[in-house]
């Protein structure tokens, strides 16, 4: 069945996507639906001055509540069936429910199901209930166990001493634990910021001022029932909005989880570096081809993969975050095709989360090669040297530093030369006679034994 999908996310990756499906599926659209109708009738009948709606008993609510609670498949192609008849996804939910009213001895309330209702009433907060539920439940435990491998990774090779490379250049050392650091940093402060995001929602009919409601019953305060229920559903309501909730949480959501995404391809980039130059190693699994000529290939597939996901993944949700903040006047119709795509935005960023998580399980550290390149590096000690000859007065420390080392290459015994050289205290001699490259890391072992206050 999947190997006909049109889409790689239902068909060769449908395993790995799963999680997302329950959450972003039509099916899942639907209940969401349902949960709003359900509790906007169970709101309506709480409302001091609506008689009409007589309020439901703790039974009738049950009852109510296990209709979206207990919500199936069969309840999804059943609204299908009403769909193909009416042409309209959510008037089909409205059918759909007055016929479950009708089943559970409550026909009288039916007309109240949709009461003062636009459909974008019912779809807004239904996309915030995914969102909402999509996030707790999958997307930020996966960000958050990326972080939390990270930041493993960086307390076990804190002390790790790595050759750093700027414009691919050899500079000054540092530890391979500081360099992961930075990235759990970076990564972290994108999910805090994703876990405070509030997801707004509407509930004010057509245009956004409650006109049918205030049609039928003037003298209620149809904002603060409206703000209630929102609130009750866990989403932040909307105070000013016309026919939509302007989906501008929408694009802050999306934009927060490009920036983790970017970061993200940011490390893997970076991881990918370091395999190259073998600081790290592949741990390698039986069976598996690096290439189907080269015997001897083991491959970096999994930060490949994750890098070309994030791509996908953020080509789709920056177009969302830019398209879903503009509308023609009070309402058009080209968000809706839009929106229904968040499930892959998120889907294509899951699966680059899976395989750098799978990558990252594959990671050993080699110091033996990151200390041979190390022990080649001498000049990246000319800057301490002329740090320390500033310090004490010398003569064009930075020039002469220049003139002996670059473009030249440095050893150990050409470097302590020099140092024999200069008019310096013999102890301060002595400390930089004694520096090698890996000995020359600042602070970095202490930046990373930090690293777990900020997370």
């Amino acid at each position: 069945m999947t190997i006909n999908s049109l889409s790689p996310l239902d068909g060769r990756y449908h395993e790995k996507t799963a999680p997302l499906a329950k959450h972003f599926s039509e099916a899942a659209l639907m209940r969401c639906r349902v949960i709003v109708e359900v509790n906007w009738l169970i709101a309506l009948s709480q409302a001091d001055g609506l008689t009409e709606l007589t309020p439901f008993t703790a039974a009738q609510q049950q009852q109510l509540v296990a209709i979206a609670k207990n919500f199936s498949a069969s309840d999804a192609e059943a609204i299908k069936a009403i769909e193909a008849t009416t042409n309209h996804d959510v008037k089909a939910v409205e059918y759909w429910l007055k016929i479950q009213l009708n089943t559970i001895g409550l026909a009288n309330a039916k007309e109240f199901v949709h009461f003062a209702c636009t459909s974008e009433d019912i779809n807004n907060l239904s996309h915030g209930l995914m969102l909402k539920e999509a996030l707790e439940s999958t997307l930020l435990p996966f960000m958050q166990d990326i972080v939390h491998n990270i930041a493993l990774l960086a307390e076990q090779l804190a002390a790790q001493p790595m050759l750093s490379r700027t414009h691919g250049q050899t500079a000054s050392p540092t530890t391979l634990g500081k360099e992961l650091a930075v990235f759990a940093y970076r990564l972290q402060r994108q999910i805090k910021q994703l876990a405070a995001q509030p997801i707004l929602g509407k509930m004010n009919g057509a245009v956004g001022n409650y006109n049918a409601h205030l049609s039928a019953y003037p003298e209620l305060n149809w904002s603060a029932i409206s703000h209630g229920f929102i609130e009750t559903l866990g989403l932040t309501p909307n105070p000013y909005t016309t026919q939509i909730e302007s989906h501008d949480y929408m694009a802050e959501l999306f934009h927060c989880v490009t920036r983790f995404n970017q970061i993200l391809l940011d490390f893997s980039r970076d991881i990918w570096s370091y395999i190259s130059l073998g600081y790290f190693t592949q741990k390698l699994k039986d069976g598996e081809v690096g290439s189907s000529t080269m015997p001897h290939k083991v491959n970096p597939i999994d930060f490949e993969n994750g890098e070309g996901n994030i791509g996908l993944a953020n080509s789709l949700l920056q177009h969302m975050a830019e398209k879903l903040m503009v509308s023609r006047l009070q309402r058009d119709l080209s968000d809706s095709t839009v929106i229904r795509n968040m499930g892959v935005g998120f889907g294509y960023s899951l699966l680059a989360y899976q395989s750098i998580a799978k990558g990252m399980s594959k990671l050993k550290a080699n110091p033996q090669r990151m200390a041979e390149d190390l022990n080649n590096a001498w000049e990246v000690l000319a800057e301490p040297i002329q740090t320390v000859m500033r310090r004490h007065g010398l003569a064009n420390p930075y020039e002469q530093l220049k003139a002996f080392t670059r473009g030249q290459a440095m050893s150990q015994q050409t470097m302590q030369a020099f140092v024999q050289t200069l008019e310096l205290p013999q102890a301060i001699k002595d400390t930089l006679l004694n520096m090698t490259p890996a000995d020359y890391i600042g602070n970095a072992f202490q930046q990373t034994e930090q690293l777990k206050h900020y997370l």
